[in-house]
């Protein structure tokens, strides 16, 4: 209680301080009157001043009345002064333009305002208390990127996971995509992912998006599940006088050698009574596209049958491929956004705001898989295989299917796989000046949703006998006798229709309250406290079904429509050919309700351990006090405490001794967790442009919900089990940062500086076996885990070079992160010593030299993540890898006027496969192509200021 009534007593001072005061508040913009984030403010001969947030708005608050100067200071740009009457209890609106320093004019013509970009980012970067890299939407646009990841994926520290070609799950420091945060202006985006936390990042296309701000280092007023990081999405605002920008494009997939569409605008104004703002925009991307695909999965162990099927005997073999597939996908892929963003000053100090997004992905897949798998060793006898002298398995018999992937015929499906991906966040707030204290408020509302109806397999079997090549990176099965793998003598194994729809709804409200409060004399200091809450629900709800063909008509496969998607440019290397299936069209059109031809039968051991209902309710507050020490040094320390509450609902489903469905059940549980978090920045201003920071913060991570749920799977049949563990712990870390940071005039960066994390609790995936010989499939929290990283990063222009050489430009970071782990054990229940911790890329790098003067610019880029371990096994023979990845771009700009401007993108250039690979890096499991991607346009861009 003491504490408390030193508190009030402090923010009554504070407040009863404004009587003799006024307070300064204002729209930074430039030449285009596009707002300027990152400016500073100050005010001569006090110790008072602002930065501009990212709409480019700033308040001072506790002024002295009477006639001030203030000093607008920008990197790149000119700094101005300008005098404003400050009177006691009121707040007085300062506006002002900024233009460019000589040093940047020469390349307004090529990117509009790009160089801007630039430095909006930078002055943002350098101003902030926490160690942040920020990346501006007029920077993405120097690079060939459609969507978010791709952008991302060029900050010091981050590597993508890729699917289908595009950057989809961001990793940060080399902490796994469920250990890090993305929000849109502030609120977390929920997933549509089933079985994890993971933000689709290739779900929203960049232009819908202003600024990327990647927090390394948390401070108490964000929200605290970022263990590597926090990435906040911020949404165009409305611009400070008329904007218009239209993007219109085409291009080709080599893979497919089939068009790209695409198209975005942008429109926003304000009032004539500077009252009220609007900005719409939209944007549709149309690509149709596919991948070549194979996959293999390992075994080190064989054994058949020489007549005592209950007693198998064994043969010592070299590891080799008991799975191997052909995978061919054709794939379209539109991706739709719309965004309205309305704001509206109801005085000088109160403002309301409107902000929504909407976000849509049809995504069309049909796949043609052929799948090889060597059979049980009980149905393998002494004359089915061959083992040469040095011990390869070269020939044994498999059980081959060839299964086709679609849809229903007609409407939005179009006998494809239709998976209807949806993101969308309405949120309304405030800014508010009581006094000399600032208030803001939000609440909004997200949901995100995966759809996926009607989605059919049909599949035929066969068995044959192969030969195995024993190329552990181009593994391949060639049958032994090409009649009998004749895929018009394979017969009908399965026909099956499932439904699967994921949904994820969060309802936010924060209000943060920041008042003036120093402890130190002449030096300003603030104290900011708030509180949170946010109301999440996921849920699954899945289906299938399978059908039995009642007329006999599709018994053979060589008797129905087939097509021979067999493709001698296949990526992976002529040697594969997938061959002929039934065709997606005839899969479409099968009438499963007509029962004199189908027969449906329910099967809830397909889904039902799948599908869960959570509810996770997450309330935090916090409070935090930044102390300017000097004109130089100053310190943000605070606490953050976060409550968590669970209700999480699964199945338990069982299967006898059969592998018949036996039965299943409802289970419930709920679990709760309290973190305190405390954190301290540090940040010293070396000089005007050199500055050190130092963190020491404390994050969590939150189980994945497929984790949490208390399910269960018993398989009497193959003797396994697979468990949810609702008791998991949130994954914890201590973090500790320091950073070094040096600005150069001309607009641009050389960075560097370590990390530590001390990871607490990690979630993993353990097998082991019971006293009853099953194999058991759990959740588990390890021991713990450390990461050391190191990062260095460099940006400029090469101005101080003679000639045209002095129009190119670099952009270079990389990365370097170590790990280990304990508390892992292995199937023997051992613990293993052999591992880093799960997703942590060693070495991530990336490279860019640009070329630009007043009507051109060029760049080529490059990004390279090293190979991490991604799943660990029940031994280390087991564990998947993905494996190193180096992309390569180019693109182009032409300006044909002040406002219209040419582009070229060429995209994946050195057709960098998804690969992974199984204990050791020359044993492939995944080798996924795309090829290049070309694309080409128009931009067009006009501002009118007020």
């Amino acid at each position: 209680m003491k504490h408390y009534l030193v508190f009030l007593m402090l923010l009554g001072f504070s407040l009863s301080s404004f009587s003799q005061t006024g307070n300064i508040q204002g729209v930074i913009t430039d030449e285009n009157g596009i707002t300027v984030p990152g400016a500073t403010i100050a005010v001569q001969g006090f110790n008072k001043g602002a930065v501009t947030d990212f709409d480019g708005t700033y308040t001072i608050v506790g002024v002295n009345e009477g006639l001030q100067k203030l000093v607008f200071s920008f990197l790149g740009y000119s700094s101005v002064e300008k005098e404003v009457t400050v009177k006691p209890n009121q707040t007085v609106t300062l506006n002002v333009t900024m233009s460019s320093e000589s040093t940047t004019l020469d390349e307004v013509l090529v990117t509009g305002y790009g160089l801007g970009g630039q430095a909006r980012a930078l002055n943002t970067q350098k101003n902030k208390q926490n160690i942040t890299n920020i990346v501006s939407t007029d920077q993405i646009g120097k690079f060939p990127d459609a969507n978010i990841g791709d952008a991302v994926k060029r900050i010091p520290g981050i590597t993508m996971q890729v699917d289908q070609g595009e950057a989809r799950n961001i990793i940060i420091r080399g902490l796994s995509p469920q250990l890090n945060s993305v929000t849109l202006n502030g609120s977390r985006i929920p997933s549509a992912e089933g079985d994890n936390r993971n933000v689709q990042m290739d779900l929203i296309p960049s232009d819908m998006i202003q600024t990327i701000e990647v927090n390394k280092a948390v401070t108490p007023d964000m929200d605290a599940d970022a263990l590597g990081g926090s990435v906040n999405l911020i949404t165009r605002t409305s611009p400070q006088g008329f904007r218009l920008s239209t993007t219109a494009g085409s291009g080709v997939n080599f893979i497919t050698d089939k068009r790209i569409l695409n198209g975005s605008f942008l429109v926003g104004n304000r009032s004539k009574n500077d009252k009220f703002g609007w900005m719409v925009s939209a944007s549709i991307n149309d690509n149709d596209f596919g991948s070549d695909n194979v996959e293999a999965e390992w075994e080190d162990e064989f054994e058949f049958n020489n007549g005592d099927e209950d007693n198998l005997e064994e043969v010592a073999v070299n590891p080799y491929a008991k799975v191997f597939e052909i995978r061919e996908y054709l794939v379209q892929r539109v991706r739709r956004s719309f965004s309205a963003n309305f704001d509206y000053k109801l005085n000088e100090t109160n403002n309301l705001y409107f902000k929504s997004i909407y976000n849509w992905r049809d995504d069309r897949e049909n796949r043609f898989r052929l799948e090889n798998e060597i059979l049980d060793g009980e149905d393998i006898g002494p004359g089915d295989f061959s083992v040469d002298a040095n011990g390869n398995l070269t020939s044994f018999p498999v059980e081959a299917k060839r299964q086709t992937k679609g849809g229903i015929a007609g409407g939005r499906n179009k006998n494809a796989r239709l998976e209807d991906q949806r993101m969308q966040n309405y949120s309304v707030g405030g800014d508010h000046l009581l006094g000399n204290v600032e208030l803001d408020w939000m609440a909004s509302f997200s949901k995100a949703s995966e759809e996926r109806l009607n989605e059919r397999y049909l599949e035929y079997e066969s068995e044959y006998g192969v030969a195995f090549n024993n190329n552990a990176d181009k593994p391949l099965f060639t049958p032994l006798d090409g009649a009998e793998a004749d895929y018009r003598l394979f017969e009908l194994d399965e026909i099956s229709e499932e439904n699967q729809y994921t949904e994820e709804k969060d309802v936010n409200f924060f209000v943060n309250v920041k008042a003036p409060l120093t402890l130190v004399d002449n030096q300003e200091g603030f104290l900011k406290f708030g509180f949170k809450s946010r109301l999440k629900n996921k849920n699954r709800d899945n289906d299938f079904m399978e059908f039995s063909d009642e007329t006999g008509a599709l018994d053979i496969l060589g008797d129905i429509p087939t097509k021979n998607y067999s493709d001698n440019d296949f990526l992976a290397g002529s040697q594969y050919q997938v061959g002929s299936f039934a065709s997606a069209d005839y899969l479409g059109g099968l009438n499963f309700n007509d029962s004199s031809l189908f027969e449906g039968e329910d099967l809830p051991d397909e889904y039902l351990t799948a599908n869960f209902d959570v509810n996770e309710n997450v309330y935090a507050g916090y409070a935090m006090l930044n102390q300017q020490f000097s004109d130089k040094f100053s310190v943000l320390a605070g606490v953050r405490l976060e409550h968590t509450a669970i209700d999480s609902e699964g199945n338990i489903l069982v299967f006898n001794e059969d592998g018949d469905y036996d039965g299943t059940q409802v289970v419930k549980d709920k679990a709760n967790y309290t973190n305190l978090l405390p954190g301290v920045h540090l940040k010293y201003n070396v000089a005007e442009n050199t500055v050190l920071r130092f963190a020491w913060t404390n994050t969590i991570a939150r189980p994945n919900y497929v984790d949490l749920v208390p399910y269960q799977e018993i398989n009497n049949e193959d003797e396994e089990i697979y468990f949810g563990n609702s008791e998991l712990n949130p994954t914890t870390s201590m973090n500790f940062d320091v950073m070094a940071e040096q600005y150069f005039k001309s607009v641009g960066l050389l960075s560097g500086g370590v990390f530590y994390k001390d990871i607490q609790d990690f979630i993993y995936t353990n097998v082991s076996e019971d006293d009853n010989g099953f194999e058991v499939y759990k959740p588990l929290n390890g021991n713990g885990a450390t990461v050391f990283g190191a990062e260095v990063s460099l940006q400029r222009r090469l101005d101080f070079l003679p000639g045209f050489a002095k129009n190119f430009s670099i952009f270079l970071n990389y990365t370097y992160l170590t790990s280990n782990t304990d508390g892992i054990y292995n199937e023997d229940g051992d613990e293993r010593t052999d591992l880093d911790l799960p997703n942590t890329a060693p070495n991530m790098f990336n490279g860019s030299l640009g070329y630009a003067d007043k009507h051109f610019s060029v760049r080529l880029s490059g990004n390279f993540s090293d190979a991490y371990v991604d799943e660990i096994g029940g031994r280390a023979f087991e564990d998947r890898y993905y494996d190193k990845q180096f992309f390569l771009d180019f693109n182009a700009n032409v300006a044909l006027s002040k406002q219209l401007s040419l582009y070229v993108n060429l995209n994946n250039i050195t057709n960098q496969p998804l690969r992974y690979y199984q204990g050791v890096k020359g044993r492939t499991m995944q080798m996924e192509y795309y090829e290049k991607r070309l694309n080409f346009g128009l931009k067009y861009d006009l501002f009118k200021k007020k």
